[in-house]
């Protein structure tokens, strides 16, 4: 029998780690950005990442940070980081990532780290490589200044209060979700249409490689909803990400969230693939 074994990997491990990590730019762009930035360094990383060997050749890996999330893992990888999550404890706040493996392990974790606040089993994962055809980029969105951080985070914390259920406010009074908002804002990859000091439209670029990278927070303000701004407003973001960015821009939606899919594809994303994420 082949043997096989998981461990945390080490600052060492990088190149072996960023391998496995390039074998699905677009999937993989959240796990590949961070590291990127942060090495394999735990303190860095702001977790763990779990290597899964098999015949001493790794082969598969999962972050452990605020979220868990299997990368390139199959069945067999999926059980042994289940395995270590339950030794471990659950210290996420969610599991997200490709459909099949969050799905197997969310089975195996259920009933050890269940129930879930809310699980979203078939979250498509959209993408693009090149400006919209059919949707004109909105002239007025822009990235936002530094200067601006107090204009632009109310708009982010109605977003992520609406897409997740809670406010990050909660727990620490929002200091890591500014801060996070910050660093978007401070690397120029946070955008926004504004009408007289009010954000209309906003959307980030959260994950950034030389590959690919994802966009994510999409919002438009309740009462300018139904013009359109989300396809004008998407149709800019990704000349931006595609000029300044990576060659593939990328995001994942619910599935319950016709209206907004059908916008993605009017701005030229097409399904490559489907997430899943279970909130705790």
């Amino acid at each position: 029998m082949t043997q096989t074994t998981t461990r945390v990997l080490e600052p060492s491990d990088l190149d072996a780690a960023l391998a496995i990590l390039g074998r699905e730019p677009v999937e993989n762009a959240f796990v590949t950005s961070r590291v990127q930035v942060a090495g394999l360094d735990p303190w860095r990383l702001g977790g763990e990442m779990w290597g899964w060997y098999s015949g001493g050749e790794l082969r598969s890996l999962c972050y452990a940070g605020a979220n868990l999330v299997p990368v390139c893992a199959g069945p067999e990888a999926v059980r042994a980081f289940a395995d270590r999550a339950r030794r471990t404890g659950r210290r996420c706040s969610s599991i997200v990532g490709p459909a099949e493996a969050t799905r197997l392990l969310w089975q195996l974790l259920e009933p050890s780290w269940g129930p879930a606040r809310d699980v979203r089993p078939h979250q498509p994962l959209m993408a693009t490589e090149q400006p919209s055809a059919e949707i004109a980029p909105d002239p007025l969105v822009r990235r936002i200044r530094k200067d601006e951080m107090d204009m632009i985070m109310p708009a982010c914390v109605a977003m992520f209060t609406e897409e997740v259920g809670i406010s990050p406010l909660a727990g620490d009074g929002g200091l890591l979700y500014q801060a996070r908002v910050a660093e978007l804002v401070g690397s120029g990859r946070s955008f926004a249409r504004v009408e007289d000091g009010q954000v209309v439209f906003k959307a980030e670029i959260g994950a950034a490689t030389a590959r690919a990278c994802q966009i994510q927070g999409v919002w438009v303000a309740p009462e300018f909803r139904g013009r359109g701004y989300s396809e004008s407003g998407m149709a800019a973001v990704v000349e931006f990400a595609l000029r300044d960015v990576a060659p593939v821009v990328s995001l994942y939606v619910n599935d319950f969230n016709t209206a907004a899919r059908a916008a993605y594809r009017r701005v030229g994303f097409r399904e490559v693939g489907a997430f899943m994420s279970v909130l705790f």
